[in-house]
């Protein structure tokens, strides 16, 4: 029986892409050779991968205004080091929301000053900050958009004259927003895109070029653009899943029709957080994550009971990261509303039970 996937990634995908990319795997587009031992010079993998980046592109609206997108490797941990490779030359400022923008400051700190332009670290990163300043001569301006661990999203992006940088690792293709407010955009493919392997980095070019240090071709957003995201094998499968998931994504009305889906599921479960007298909600209310709902309970003596009954129901996934403890139900793009209720029957039958 198929679970009911809450996990926070690698994630749930769309079933028909599961289906058509085992089919891959067997024989790839009826050439009698499977996905997984194409070259990735072949005409047949450059028109995979010249597509995602394209649809990639147009699902976010940046098609024609400047930007490229790139599929690479090393995951968001990777762009966290190449953002300020590539950009920092003196000072650069980050808005420091949890566990992934600390890390990329530790990173950014080897090129350069950074500016903490704000931290939300002394409530344990429940909420995102607001109110306050960038510095008019950063060289950018990094945030997290989402994040994971503690059920935060970023609800609007602060107007500047810096060049931003987001990583949206968790939250790319889920909303709508002016993504030309945004000068580089990255995320790891293993939430809302595909399997992990692949790391999705969108580029306005005009903001290279600016830092006086020789790039390592590898860590060269440059030398990527040029050589087309094959500068190095890419991830072929990785990509070829991204692509049937962008696709799926444009069949299903693109990111307008999916935010919509979205806001139901959180809905959906933030009403029941609130109302039930056994849980509660670890994120700001104005801060919550449509992507990733953490809560606790508000008895531990209930606590084996819940994990018991959740398990029996077939979710998978519900724990909570271990800085946060409780539990965490990631609604990615490809989770269905059912699975939303499910969760919901469970926490009502608790509440029955108790």
């Amino acid at each position: 029986m198929k679970k009911h996937n809450f996990s926070a990634g690698p994630c749930i995908l769309p079933q028909e892409v599961f289906q058509q990319a085992s089919q891959a795997v067997l024989d790839f587009n009826d050439s009698g050779l499977s996905i997984l031992e194409i070259s990735h010079r072949s005409p047949a993998f450059v028109k995979v991968i010249e597509e995602a980046r394209n649809l990639a592109l147009e699902l976010l609206n940046l098609q024609n205004k400047g930007y490229k997108a790139l599929f690479l490797q090393g995951g968001a941990s990777m762009q966290f080091l190449m953002t300020a490779y590539n950009l920092l030359n003196k000072k650069a400022a980050y808005l420091n929301t949890g566990t992934w923008s600390s890390k990329a400051i530790k990173e950014a700190k080897l090129f350069g000053e950074v500016i903490e332009a704000a931290s939300s670290k002394d409530k344990n990163f429940n909420y995102i900050p607001a109110d306050y300043s960038i510095p008019e001569d950063a060289d950018y301006f990094h945030c997290t958009s989402n994040n994971t661990i503690f059920g935060t999203q970023m609800k609007s992006f602060p107007q500047t004259e810096v060049p931003v940088v987001c990583d949206m690792s968790s939250d790319i293709f889920s909303r709508v927003l002016d993504f030309s407010q945004f000068d580089l955009i990255y995320a790891g493919a293993q939430k809302n895109m595909g399997p992990a392997g692949a790391t999705l980095v969108v580029i306005k070019e005009e903001i290279l070029d600016k830092v006086k240090r020789e790039i390592p071709s590898m860590m060269s957003y440059k030398v990527h653009i040029e050589k087309e995201s094959m500068f190095n094998t890419p991830p072929v499968y990785a990509v070829y899943v991204s692509l049937l998931t962008l696709r799926w994504l444009k069949s299903r009305g693109g990111i307008s029709a999916v935010e919509e889906r979205n806001a139901q599921k959180a809905k959906l479960v933030y009403d029941e957080i609130d109302r039930n007298p056994l849980f509660k909600g670890f994120a700001a209310v104005e801060d919550r994550s449509a992507m990733n709902a953490t809560f606790n309970l508000t008895d531990e003596s209930n606590k084996d009971k819940f994990d018991e009954m959740w398990k029996e129901a077939n979710i998978n996934g519900l724990s909570g990261h271990r800085s946060v403890g409780g539990y965490r139900a990631s609604m990615y793009n490809a989770l269905p509303l059912e699975s939303v209720q499910v969760l919901v029957d469970v926490m009502q039958n608790l509440e029955k039970k108790a």
